[in-house]
């Protein structure tokens, strides 16, 4: 079977999950109704900041209907801070202060939207009127709200176990920038910030459990994107063995970064279960999703870039501070993403890199789709775009004369990356992809569309960016596959599905190996009792790590249907073919027997069989990167803004990627749609807004701003394929790409389409939302001076 693929990799195939999406036979955790079930509702801080004094419980105790009401004194062993799930990797100098949360807040409050007390009830309803009744006597303290003030020496301590705010600080260089500098044409520095936003999900979290005390089993259903470590720590904080504890991930409407990781409700669901007798559920609302699940963004760049007269850049230096929020369970994945990802697909001869991550009194941040490589890519698209404006060069020129070759692969940038290992690109195509870009979006003929469209009244601008996304990284999944007796084949992996169409690429690897129709493979993921080895859906991994351990368990099970066919055939196993079910002979499709009678004889019930025979048609295969792929693409796009409101209109939008083999193009196609959709959420509309208190002032979507069917354009799309070198079916991950370079390219469009009336315009804060943008016009000294359009949106 070739790398490429054969009749199913690469098509177009029907996803085999929609048919139960679409007429809800789906299973989500909120259809999950076990006989009995209790519901919870969170008691949760107002405060960001402060210490509990007291908590007045009794009103709600005794509240009709109420079975349980729990704090903190009531956990007992329960009650320690969780573990820090990703530990940093061993960077030389690393400083790294690990504090995680209480399941319940003993005395002190960190931030808003900490669960002070668990109610238990026969409905969600009386769980929600019992919360009212508890009385929480708080002692309010000075938040620590402004990043750029949290590493102060007089800031207020969050932890007072510590120094200061400072939760890690870390530094990366390579060659010598200060030598490099100082040999530049032109050095240009700017001070950026990226802030925070969302998952924004349609599915909030939600987790249900059930304590069966005579099988002495426990059924956990769950909205994770990482059944498998959860149902290990779950296990181990309850005293249980891991076979004791059956985690189920069903469908799961969407998870984008937050939903892999350990949440408290994680562990109290299924202790209140076990407590009470009864099964135990609570589904997040969209409030509480806005304070206890985590978020995502909020770093503050000082940044600069040295570049000789041509374009070339020498090198660059970067020093930011990264918002963990209260705590730092997931070590520092986000803010080493975006130190590794500001270097995009350029020659970065010297570069200097420096971050600390600072506690805040702001919810804790942990990756939302990107997880922090969007920030990076801004950083350097950025510095690009003010350095070709410095030079008087073409911002596509300036990317062309610094893009590494396709002769120069693998690359080692000559950093760690965030899976522990260097920072090696193994393949790309960094050169077509940009000049594929530059071809679609027109930009040597955009002069006379600028012209056409700017009749309207509106100015119009191009932008085109370019990105690397590390994907792929381990440890590991597995995968089983079996070929039942009915013929019909099941797939079994842990890892679980989002809305990625896994029920179908997963199918169309095993269909191509053993020769059936991606329909006929039964994929069965995130259910711990069926696969209980592996990690997780996250960093674009799926179809790298999982695909090719399915891939290699498919092979395997092939060669076994090679080894029964050719037995019960008595032709030599190289003279068969794999299609339509059967194995049969070539040229002589009548010499044929289907995969479910060779299951069946792969399992005799009588009689001796030779030594170290395995028996059935069924295979368990893993698969572990030696480091992880880099997929790369551009993004280009043309929008037109109307200078009188601000408000901007994306005209086209164009992604050239390359994510190496593509097992279904309809599929990837929708990764990125939907990831450029959250770019431009990212990019004009999403921001969380906190008050000086530290509480936040626009926690609903009346407030909250995500973008809608009509603010996202149609998406044209081009696949290039440069197969990675590191994995036998040559995929990389595409799950990210969509998102990461949004903010880049749009600031780049912007401003180009501003570039008349506000000339010398820097968009340097994301998101850029109308009511921003309008300020920056309004302080340009240009608009200032009388050249602003007039009324009508033509330019005067």
């Amino acid at each position: 079977m070739s790398r490429a693929g054969g009749t199913w990799v690469g098509a177009r195939v029907p996803r085999n999950e929609d048919a139960r999406l679409l007429t809800g036979r789906a299973q989500f955790v909120e259809d999950v109704e076990p006989p009995g079930a209790l519901h919870v509702a969170f008691v949760r801080s107002d405060l960001p900041a402060g210490r509990l004094r007291r908590l007045d419980v009794e009103s709600a105790r005794a509240h009709p209907g109420v079975h349980a009401v729990f704090t903190a004194d009531d956990l007992g062993p329960l009650l320690r801070p969780g573990a820090v799930l990703v530990p940093p990797p061993p960077l030389e100098g690393l400083v790294f202060h690990a504090r995680t949360a209480l399941p319940l807040v003993r005395d002190r409050i960190r931030h808003q939207g900490e669960a002070l007390a668990m109610i238990v009830a026969e409905s969600r309803y009386v769980a929600e009127d019992a919360a009212q009744l508890v009385e929480a006597d708080i002692e309010p303290f000075d938040p620590v709200v402004d990043l750029g003030r949290a590493l102060d020496d007089d800031a207020p301590r969050i932890h007072d176990d510590l120094p200061s705010n400072l939760a890690a600080h870390v530094r990366q260089a390579k060659g010598d920038y200060a030598a490099a500098r100082a040999q530049a044409d032109l050095v240009l520095e700017r001070r950026f910030s990226y802030d925070r936003g969302i998952g924004g999900a349609i599915e909030n979290r939600a987790v249900v459990a059930a304590w069966d005390a005579r099988a002495d089993r426990l059924e956990v259903w769950d909205t994770t994107q990482a059944p498998i470590p959860v149902r290990n720590v779950v296990a181990a904080a309850l005293g249980l063995s891991e076979s004791q504890v059956r985690f189920i991930a069903p469908f799961v409407g969407g998870g984008f970064g937050p939903k892999i990781m350990f949440y408290p409700e994680e562990i109290l669901i299924p202790w209140a279960s076990i407590q009470l007798g009864r099964p135990v559920k609570w589904v997040e609302d969209r409030y509480e999703n806005f304070f206890a699940t985590t978020q995502e963004r909020g770093q503050l760049h000082e940044a600069e870039i040295a570049v000789a007269r041509d374009g070339r850049i020498l090198g660059v230096r970067d020093i930011f501070i990264h918002d963990s929020g209260a705590y730092d369970p997931y070590g520092l994945t986000i803010p080493i993403n975006t130190q590794c990802t500001l270097l995009g697909p350029y020659r970065v001869p010297n570069y200097e890199s420096e971050f600390r991550v600072a506690f805040t009194n702001k919810p804790i941040v942990t990756p939302v789709r990107g997880a922090g490589r969007q920030h990076g890519v801004f950083i350097m698209e950025r510095l690009l775009d003010l350095a070709a404006r410095g030079l008087g060069l073409d911002p596509v020129e300036i990317r062309r004369r610094n893009v590494i070759g396709s002769d120069e692969f693998p690359y080692n940038h000559g950093i760690m990356y965030q899976d522990f290992a260097p920072l090696r690109y193994d393949s790309g195509s960094y050169e077509a992809s940009l000049e594929e870009a530059v071809r679609l979006v027109g930009h040597e003929t955009f002069p006379r569309e600028r012209e056409r469209v700017q009749a309207d009244g509106r100015v119009v601008g191009v932008g085109v960016v370019n990105y690397v996304e590390g994907t792929g990284i381990g440890p590991y999944e597995g995968a089983r596959i079996t070929v039942e007796p009915g013929g019909t084949v099941r797939l079994a992996t842990g890892v679980g599905t989002q809305g990625q169409g896994h029920f179908t690429s997963f199918a169309q690897i095993v269909a191509d190996a053993i020769g059936v129709k991606p329909s006929d493979v039964r994929v069965v993921t995130g259910d711990t009792s069926d696969f209980h080895w592996g990690t997780g859906t996250f960093a674009s991994r799926g179809a790298v790590v999982a695909g090719n351990a399915i891939h290699a368990a498919a092979l395997s099970v092939r060669e076994k249907i090679l080894k029964h066919a050719a037995e019960a055939l008595e032709v030599d196993p190289d003279d068969l073919e794999l299609a339509e079910g059967a194995a049969r002979v070539r040229g002589a499709p009548d010499l044929s027997v289907d995969l479910g009678a060779l299951a069946v004889n792969a399992n005799p019930l009588r009689g001796a069989v030779e030594p170290g025979t395995e028996p059935g048609l069924e295979a368990t295969s893993y698969f572990g990167p030696p480091y992880g792929t880099t997929a790369n693409g551009t993004h280009a796009l043309v929008v037109a803004v109307d200078p009188e409101t601000a408000m901007v209109e994306i005209l086209r939008y164009i992604v050239v990627h390359d994510c190496g083999t593509v097992i279904n193009p309809t599929i990837v196609e929708g990764q990125i749609h939907g990831g450029v959709a959250a770019g431009i959420g990212n990019a004009f509309y999403e921001e969380l807004v906190f008050d000086e208190f530290g509480g936040t002032s626009n926690a609903s979507f009346m407030d909250y701003l995500l973008p809608t069917s009509t603010d996202v354009p149609p998406i044209e799309t081009a696949h290039l394929e440069t197969p990675s070198t590191l994995n036998p079916l040559g995929t990389k991950g595409v799950g990210e790409g969509g998102a990461i370079p949004v903010a880049a390219a749009f600031a780049q469009a912007v401003e180009d389409a501003l570039a008349d009336i506000a000339p010398g315009l820097e968009i340097l804060d994301i998101p850029c939302s109308p009511g921003r943008l309008f300020e920056l016009l309004r302080a340009h000294p240009k608009w200032c001076a009388g050249s602003r359009p007039a009324s009508s949106g033509g330019a005067s």
